[in-house]
């Protein structure tokens, strides 16, 4: 009896001194061994070693042991731990939101393709906020940029005016979401809905892009014949032809600046100013800048100036998709950048406001339509 109590009363000791050592942390929103090991002064190894048995990705609420570098037991505390070695794997990134697969490659200093071909899934499936995707062994990752400037997840937010005649059913239906989160979302309308009163519905991405689909459908207007550009030793042509300008590279350098100085700036469907753009509201915008008038929607946009190949794209001309599986175009953007096959655009995008983006990423390759040059 004796020798048996001697035996529990030792490895509770060694569980009190072991649990000493460690401090706990409840895994919140954001939380990577990398930021921890920045908030902790400690190696991502020494915690990856205090919890052989944790999962690659961190649940929310979940506990992980943190090594406390102000207390110290001997070696022969706590032998599992300190004689553990993990075996070595790949880095990994978890993807944020606004990020993108060229953002990406970048910061690891690694090509579009070598992501690409550590992660199969990002040819179908693209980018998701909180994916941990697989970074190549030779990346160097850039770990000095201090943990508070890490972005955090953003939901999509999108109002939508209560027709006659609708219902709550219908309303959730068209976003995706049951009644009940409606509801939650928008209290006043537990009691009814009322015609004319404007909901703010928070949604996902392929949603948004469906929504701003529709408002540019509903934007179409007849095109405008003979868009007028007032500027010096310029020909205006009819707005199915290109827009001849003798000063078109120093044109078009001014437009690049003009819209990438929107950059920042969130998403507001039917938004042609700094407030809030949609995608052709920042085209028409850029270009009114320079008293050059384009049509009001982008599938209107799609069908001036002259259509060239991908490989033929170059800086200032309008760049079109066919996005959330529509068989009409919806979405525009202008092109920035053009090197080694990738076409770089800048766009106003439904879950991120006005961003540059690339064809290497797999929703816009996906998506991909066509290339048209509007000034020459």
């Amino acid at each position: 009896m004796i020798f048996r109590f001697t035996v529990l009363l030792l490895f509770f000791s060694l569980s009190v001194f072991s649990q000493d050592k460690y401090i706990r942390h409840k895994i919140s929103k954001g939380d990577n061994l990398s930021v921890l090991a920045k908030k902790y002064g400690v190696k991502t190894k020494d915690i990856a070693e205090a919890n052989p048995n944790a999962p690659k990705i961190l649940k929310l609420n979940s506990v992980l042991l943190i090594p406390d570098k102000n207390k110290t037991v001997t070696a022969k505390s706590a032998p599992a731990i300190t004689n553990m070695t993990p075996s070595p794997s790949p880095g990994s990134h978890e993807v944020l939101a606004k990020e993108t697969l060229w953002g990406i490659s970048k910061k690891y200093n690694v090509s579009v393709e070598d992501l690409k071909k550590a992660n199969p899934l990002l040819e179908t499936e693209g980018l998701k906020i909180g994916q941990q995707i697989i970074i190549p062994s030779n990346a160097v990752a850039d770990l000095e940029s201090p943990v508070e400037n890490i972005a955090k997840p953003e939901e999509v937010e999108v109002s939508r005016e209560i027709k006659p005649k609708e219902t709550k059913y219908a309303i959730a239906k068209e976003f995706g979401i049951s009644v009940a989160e409606l509801e939650k979302q928008n209290p006043v309308i537990k009691k009814k809905l009322k015609v004319g009163s404007v909901l703010t519905i928070r949604t996902s991405k392929e949603k948004a892009d469906a929504l701003e689909a529709v408002s540019q459908t509903s934007q179409i207007k007849d095109p405008v014949s003979n868009p007028e550009l007032v500027a010096e030793n310029t020909i205006v042509k009819d707005s199915s032809k290109v827009i001849r300008v003798e000063n078109s590279s120093d044109l078009i350098d001014r437009l690049i600046e003009s819209a990438t100085g929107n950059i920042g700036a969130r998403y507001r469907s039917g938004g042609t100013t700094k407030a809030g753009f949609d995608c052709s509201g920042l085209m028409i915008c850029t270009f009114n800048n320079f008293d050059i008038r384009l049509p009001r929607s982008s599938i209107e946009q799609s069908r001036i100036g002259m259509k060239v190949s991908a490989e033929e794209a170059q800086k200032g001309d309008l760049i079109f998709f066919k996005t959330n599986g529509r068989h009409h175009i919806n979405h525009v953007g202008m092109v920035v950048e053009v090197a080694d096959g990738e076409i770089k655009f800048v766009h106003s995008s439904t879950h991120g406001g006005v961003m540059i983006s690339s064809t290497k990423e797999a929703y816009y390759g996906r998506n991909f339509s066509q290339v048209n040059r509007v000034l020459q």
